[in-house]
């Protein structure tokens, strides 16, 4: 029916369908598109297609930055995740996200700016609570993450005008992100890099030792929850290109990956933002040629990372 005539410019078209697939939030509610979807739709009239028109399509090259760039980000703070062994910590956040999505959508107002606002103050709260000798940290996070959850699922059901992608909410939407997207996704990269480095040794010494950081001056409560915050600012600009699933994957797998290969802490940064990356790249080009969905995709490249690197036999 959106198949294009044979010499109409492939980008044209594919333009023509994203639009659609934006602007049909109906038709969307039910799945969300596979690469292969749209491609089929985009290109029937110039069939086989070559491997590299593929990759040069704008859709498949706008799903590769963003998909990168969110590699790049939440990779190397998935490694300090592990290290202070706040694994459960990512699926909190991510599950107060959804939440946050349906209050932005119920009041109209970014979608980025409600997850964010949401998420933040299920950081502050846990930072809080974790001060407090009621319960343990995963009780806590299990409470928040999961009541966060079934708040969110509870107010989907009874707002009757919803019209939100409750499966792009958990798998992401990667294949129909926007140049402006993807300009949000590389800038929020900058902006995350940059504070990281910025409270890297800090985070170092608390890590190994509070007290230790409290000795030599600095101040680990502080250091921790700008960390807990920027991690609520990266799942707030991922959340909505690629889900609840794929964010929370992308901030554990890779860093759990790179462990058996790095010798020290900056080492294993890089070979995880290393490893985010190629999982980006090699879950997306296996949902365009099998026809799987991208977000899965990509993690189940990350697990076959991972078991790969269970190869390696540990050093003494």
């Amino acid at each position: 029916m959106y198949a294009a005539p044979a010499a109409q410019a492939t980008s044209s078209t594919t333009r023509h369908m994203c639009n659609y697939l934006v602007n049909e939030p109906q038709a969307r509610w039910h799945s969300t598109p596979t690469i292969t979807t749209i491609r089929t739709m985009t290109m029937a009239a110039s069939r086989p297609v070559r491997m590299i028109t593929d990759w040069l399509d704008d859709f498949f090259i706008r799903a590769l930055l963003t998909g990168v760039g969110i590699a790049l980000m939440a990779a190397p703070m998935g490694c300090v995740v592990i290290w202070r062994r706040m694994s459960y910590f990512g699926d909190t956040l991510a599950h107060s996200a959804l939440l946050g999505s349906v209050i932005a959508y119920s009041l109209s107002i970014p979608p980025v700016a409600g997850v964010f606002l949401t998420a933040s103050t299920v950081a502050v709260a846990l930072f809080i609570a974790q001060r407090q000798a009621y319960l343990s940290n995963d009780a806590l996070l299990g409470i928040l993450s999961h009541s966060a959850l079934a708040i969110s699922l509870i107010a989907i059901a009874l707002m009757p005008n919803f019209r939100g992608n409750l499966l792009g909410f958990l798998f992401g939407d990667i294949l129909t992100v926007s140049a402006q997207d993807v300009g949000l996704v590389w800038l929020a990269l900058v902006v995350a890099i940059v504070a990281l480095w910025r409270i890297w040794d800090q985070l170092m010494v608390a890590t190994i030792s509070r007290e230790l950081a409290a000795t030599e001056g600095s101040h680990p409560e502080r250091t921790e929850l700008a960390f807990m915050l920027l991690i609520a600012a990266v799942i707030a600009v991922s959340m909505k290109l690629v889900g609840v699933l794929l964010i929370t994957a992308l901030l554990i797998i890779p860093a759990a990956a790179a462990r058996r290969f790095a010798r020290s802490p900056e080492q294993m940064a890089y070979y995880a933002a290393a490893i985010g990356s190629v999982s980006a790249i090699g879950g997306l080009t296996l949902s365009l040629y099998l026809d799987t969905p991208s977000g899965p995709s990509i993690v189940a490249i990350a697990l076959v990372c991972f078991l790969a690197s269970l190869a390696k036999p540990i050093e003494a």
